[in-house]
């Protein structure tokens, strides 16, 4: 029965970008579960999100190797850049920044992922440099 919880959480997510409250009454109502069992699948699995997201995902890795090369001023030049605090999305929808755990390019910190781009040895100017460049035409 999990496995069918799990399965249907991510046909969800994956349609709506994220599992609204009204999905998880429905789904628990069809599968005759309880709404907190539902919901409690839905947020104990990282990859499921209860709220709704930008359209570009921006992740900064806090782990030790990106914070000791230099992490605190990359990391304030993503929240100035987006105006956002992490676990926040903007309101046009455009931007969420997240925190992350280690992206596994520790040798070239600090680091951040924009959508599913890794971007390394960042620096202030770095991280506005990138920011502009999403969703800019190729031959601009």
């Amino acid at each position: 029965m999990n496995d069918d919880i799990v399965s249907r959480l991510t046909d969800i997510n994956n349609r709506l970008g994220f599992i609204p409250r009204t999905e998880v009454e429905a789904l628990a109502k069809e599968l005759k579960l309880p709404p907190a069992k539902v919901f409690g699948a839905a947020t104990f699995y990282s990859m499921f999100k209860t709220q709704p997201r930008g359209k570009h995902i921006v992740r900064f890795c806090e782990d030790a190797p990106c914070h000791v090369a230099g992490g605190r001023v990359v990391f304030d030049a993503i929240r100035a850049a987006l105006k956002l605090e992490p676990g926040q999305t903007s309101a046009d929808g455009k931007w969420t920044f997240e925190m992350t755990s280690c992206l596994g390019v520790c040798g070239v910190g600090p680091v951040m992922m924009v959508d599913d781009a890794v971007y390394g040895n960042l620096t202030p100017e770095k991280v506005e440099e990138i920011l502009d460049t999403v969703e800019q035409p190729v031959n601009q």
